[in-house]
């Protein structure tokens, strides 16, 4: 009796030895089982159990730390890169997207073969052959593309037969996603893309994992592994951005004092699930200036007084969605059917006639769900500069002469707190290109006025734009204005100027060295006399005066034969 059941006992692992040599979904893609509530009421559309069998035949599985890694791939290794539009409102479509990145100098070519790039070189040389792995030649050689062979070579590893569109054979690489306990099955170029519905994906962080193989002859090299985490919510993912005239750094919260912020409401919705919801906005800025409810995502808001407040934001969604089947009542006579029955969930079956009318023949388009979104931030409110302008501009003539340089004043005011420095860009008409940066501390003795003049050069003639700002610890005050450098001619104001002083300049030194060579012509002759000397020396003044005054005064008795043809000049 006993060797029967010893009997019974072998032939029972017998035939238990081939289900546990057989390799699973589970065992190839993931170390982590999730639990069976997962695998049985969490289906994804279109994904499969992981309890399936694993075709480790076709698609041999290494374990981490293998060597044949090392030469899965020619040239090095292949990475594989996951990401995803996470985090995604629950109900909504999240989007997987896989491209591989391959080792230096090697690239996909338009016929889905491995090709190494013009003109690159890489760690061992150009290489003679321009081909990494030319699958075209493969299958022209072989029977890939024969219907006799596709139940052998052209399946995925649970054994279901390539889809077969247009140009499928030039997607040489096998990609099979797995989150859950279900996996979904691809075949692909260098990158593809994958979509699954959030319905009946549990909410919080989920892991999706990807394992990719490339064609190897009859079979299938496994190159890459790669895994990410993602999420789904019930709350509308939503992000606030804060921007405000003349804040100097809007990323520190800390924004200005009688200057709207402008508070922009960005809803990530990257599968436009909300598109048809009515979306509404409620505001509370913590200053004690009540609820502000609208249906615009852009809002500006305006502090009047400092210190510190606490923003609180509430986004409201009705989402269109399936009105829920109500559970069996007892029906009671009504009337008449409510107008606004089909906007409500509650709503209980009621007769028409003798004939009941039961909630879920009422059109799953008219029924809403609520969905809400949060946001909460601490904002500082602070002094700063409120504005400022350009009121005066002025022509500085500089008491040496500079025939390149232009030098201007501008006069600036500006409302707010005195500024620490003063900064301009000057640049081209177009105010892109910048030829000069230029910044100076401001004196902190401006004085409670906000006045100041600042002096800036400009390199030769010509129309120039100048930005200039005025900032703080906490604001920056910008104005912008076009200055045009007249060019500098011999007959401008200041060279005439210049060109009179030194003409009366030369002219003194003539009438001077005239003087003194006629007095000294004179002296020689003059007679040592006692009274009478003085009489004399009056009369050789006056001649000498009159001798110099003949000299610059001869009028129309100049007979020099080179000024006749010129009777105006002098």
């Amino acid at each position: 009796m006993e060797c029967v059941y010893c009997f019974l006992g072998f032939l029972l692992l017998a035939a238990r030895l081939p289900l546990d040599a057989a390799k699973r979904f589970h065992d190839v893609l993931s170390n982590e089982r999730p639990s069976g509530y997962m695998r049985e009421h969490n289906q994804l559309n279109g994904w499969s159990s992981d309890e399936n069998d694993w075709n480790e035949k076709l698609y041999p599985v290494w374990k981490r730390g293998d060597p044949r890694w090392k030469n899965s791939w020619k040239g090095g290794r292949v990475q594989a890169v996951l990401t995803s539009d996470s985090p995604a409102l629950v109900g909504s479509t999240m989007t997987f997207v896989v491209s591989l990145v391959f080792p230096r100098c090697q690239k996909e070519d338009a016929n889905g073969n491995i090709v190494y790039e013009t003109n690159c070189r890489n760690d061992t040389g150009p290489s003679p052959d321009p081909f990494v792995y030319n699958w075209t030649a493969w299958t022209e050689d072989d029977d890939w593309g024969n219907d006799s062979s596709q139940g052998h070579h052209n399946v995925f590893p649970d054994g279901k037969p390539f889809p077969r569109p247009p140009g499928w054979k030039k997607r040489n690489f096998v990609y099979v996603f797995h989150t859950l306990g279900q996996y979904f099955q691809r075949l692909g170029r260098c990158s593809v893309r994958v979509s699954i519905n959030t319905t009946n994906v549990p909410l919080g962080p989920q892991l999706m994992e990807v394992t990719v193989y490339r064609r190897h002859g009859r079979a299938y090299c496994p190159i890459a592994k790669v895994k990410d985490v993602y999420v789904v919510t019930d709350r509308i993912p939503i992000f606030v951005t804060m921007s405000q005239k003349n804040d100097r750094n809007s990323s520190d919260e800390t924004f200005l004092r009688d200057l709207p912020i402008v508070f922009n409401v960005l809803i990530h919705d990257p599968s436009h699930f909300l598109i048809e919801s009515s979306i509404n906005y409620k505001w509370n800025f913590g200053d004690n200036t009540g609820l502000f409810v609208s249906n615009n995502s852009t809002l500006n808001h305006t502090y009047v007084l400092n210190g510190t407040f606490s923003l609180n934001l509430t986004v409201q969604a009705a989402v269109p969605g399936p009105c829920p089947t109500p559970s069996p009542r007892p029906l009671t006579p009504t009337p008449a059917l409510p107008t606004n029955l089909k906007s409500h969930y509650s709503n209980s079956p009621v007769p028409d006639g003798d004939n009941p009318l039961q909630l879920r023949d009422v059109p799953d388009e008219n029924c809403r769900i609520n969905r809400y979104g949060y946001f909460k931030a601490t904002i500082e409110i602070v002094d700063g500069i409120l504005e400022v302008n350009i009121i005066k501009m002025t022509d500085v003539l500089m008491p040496v002469p500079q025939p390149d340089d232009s030098v201007v004043d501008f006069v600036v005011t500006c409302e707010g707190t005195i500024p620490t420095e003063v900064c301009t860009v000057i640049s081209d008409p177009t105010c892109r290109i910048t030829q000069s940066t230029v910044c100076d501390p401001v004196d902190v003795d401006v004085g409670e006025l906000c006045l100041l003049t600042v002096r800036r050069a400009f390199s030769g003639s010509g129309t120039y734009c100048m930005n200039l700002t005025l900032g703080d610890e906490a604001s920056l005050a910008l104005t912008s204005t076009l200055v045009s450098v007249p060019g500098r001619d011999p007959a401008s104001p200041l060279r005439i100027a210049n060109g009179v002083l030194f003409s009366v300049g030369c002219l003194t030194i003539v009438v001077t060295v005239i003087a003194l060579l006629v007095y000294k012509k004179h002296k020689d002759y003059r007679p040592i006399e006692n009274s009478t000397g003085i009489v004399v020396k009056g009369k050789r003044l006056n001649v000498f005066l009159n001798r110099a005054k003949a000299v610059f005064s001869r009028g129309n008795q100049e007979k020099d034969p080179l000024l006749k043809n010129h009777p105006g000049t002098l």
